[in-house]
Parts: C-alpha cells; sequence; structure tokens
C-alpha cells in the first residue's frame, strides 16, 4: 500500500517562510481533509507536493514510493502516480479533452516502458468513455477545448475526469470546492465519490465544511501558520463548522510566527 509521508516540510516564497515544519501522511485508500483559514499555506503544500518551481523547499522530506518526490520533477512525480487537480484550471485553446487525455496517458505509458507505442484510438475511446458514464458526463465534453468558455462547475469536471483516466494512488484536491455553487459542489463530489476506493488516497484541501457533506473525510486536519496543529476525525470537520477559526488560534496560540 502506498503512502504520501511529509516530513518536517519548510518552504519559502521569494523568501518568506510559508511552510514551518508540516508533518502529514496519507495512505492508499484513505480520504483526508487539510483545512485552514486563507494564508495558512494549504494551496502552498498542494503545490509544492508537486513540484511547482515557484516554491522553495528549505527543509524537510516528501516521501512516496520508496521516494523522496522533492528531487523529481513534476512529471516524474505524476508518473509515479501523484496527481492534482487545480484550484484556478487554465484553459488550453486547441487542445481538445480527447487530446490532452490521450496524450497523459501515454506519457505515462512511456515513462513506465520506453518501448510503449500508445493506447490505440479504439482503446482509448473505450477508456474515455467508461469515465465519463461513471462520472454521468455526456460525451461531447470530450471535444471540447480543455477549459475554454468552461463554467467554474465545467473546469472542476475536467479535473475530476483527467484523476479518472490517470487513475493516481494519490490525488490532491486544492479547493475543488472553490467558486462552486451547490449542485455544482454536488455532482464534483459525486465523481470524487465514484473515484474512491482502495487504490487511490485523497487530501482534501479546503476552507469549510460543506464540501465534506458529500466527500466523508477519514481524517480531519486543521493547518495555522504552515503547520498542522490538530488532528482528528470528521468531527473535527464539524467543530470548526460551529465555532470557525477563532477557537483553534486561541488555543495555538504559542505556534510561533
Amino acid at each position: 500500500m502506498s503512502e504520501l509521508v511529509i516530513k518536517n516540510l519548510h518552504v519559502s516564497v521569494e523568501g518568506k517562510e510559508i511552510l514551518k515544519g508540516l508533518d502529514l501522511s496519507v495512505r492508499q485508500g484513505e480520504v483526508h481533509a487539510l483545512m485552514g483559514p486563507n494564508g495558512s499555506g494549504k494551496s502552498t503544500l498542494a503545490y509544492t507536493l508537486m513540484g511547482h518551481p515557484f516554491y522553495e523547499v528549505t527543509d524537510g522530506e516528501v516521501w512516496f514510493k520508496g521516494q523522496n518526490i522533492l528531487e523529481l520533477e513534476a512529471d516524474e512525480r505524476s508518473h509515479l502516480g501523484m496527481f492534482l487537480a487545480f484550484q484556478y484550471p487554465v484553459s488550453i485553446p486547441g487542445v481538445t479533452v480527447a487530446n490532452f487525455l490521450r496524450t497523459a496517458i501515454n506519457a505515462h505509458r512511456k515513462a513506465a516502458n520506453p518501448e510503449d507505442k500508445g493506447i490505440s484510438i479504439p482503446d482509448f475511446r473505450r477508456l474515455l468513455t467508461a469515465k465519463m458514464n461513471l462520472l454521468k458526463m455526456d460525451n461531447s465534453f470530450a471535444g471540447r477545448y480543455l477549459n475554454e468558455g468552461f463554467s467554474g462547475g465545467e473546469k472542476k469536471r475536467a479535473e475530476i475526469l483527467q484523476m479518472a483516466t490517470l487513475q493516481p494512488e494519490i490525488a490532491i484536491l486544492d479547493e475543488t470546492d472553490s467558486g462552486l455553487d451547490i449542485d455544482a459542489l454536488r455532482i464534483v463530489s459525486e465523481g470524487v465519490n465514484a473515484l474512491q476506493g482502495p487504490h487511490m488516497g485523497v487530501l482534501v484541501i479546503t476552507h469549510y465544511q460543506r464540501i465534506l457533506n458529500y466527500i466523508k473525510p477519514n481524517y480531519v486536519h486543521i493547518m495555522l501558520n504552515g503547520r498542522v496543529v490538530e488532528s482528528g476525525g470528521p468531527e473535527l470537520a464539524l467543530y470548526l463548522e460551529e465555532h470557525g477559526y477563532d477557537d483553534i488560534r486561541e488555543k495555538h496560540n504559542g505556534v510561533p510566527a
């Protein structure tokens, strides 16, 4: 069983330390929610885990499948079985959803076996149709340019479709609920739930408890000032919903700035 293990992670952006000794572990088959107020470092963690060059790791380790992934490029982390669903997915005019996904699948196959000739068009069509049916998506979606003219909900559903086709072992959802109305949130959450199982661990990064009404976590972690300060079960998210972050801040006011 694969496990993502983050040890004493320190990350700076333009000389300012954002993550200040963060520890966290996520196993395959588990759903973890990472919650915290604006500025606590949640998205910094997500981008750091996937190798964004803007974020400078100054100390710590991140282990996955026996490797310190901080030594790997972003595409190598993806090939290893990690996935990031972006908070603000970018548009790629001229590239259809289907072409984008087939290219991504072939890149993974090539990384695993340099002699691989890529997935055939008939096999890819069958795979994509199966995944879109699983996520209750109209087949016409595959022919649209990636995120071009998409609503907020459609962009997030496209991210979930990517996750479905690439089948990662660890998926990081960076504020997937951001900008979604209740109906879109429910649809996207149903997609995530359809993909959950023993082969994929999920780290749901969010401000609010509302997405956790649909995606049920096994564990909830609270971030303040660049660290995880509390961990518990789903009841911890319900406590935040009722009391907000002020009680947590007061309890942990000794956390160094």
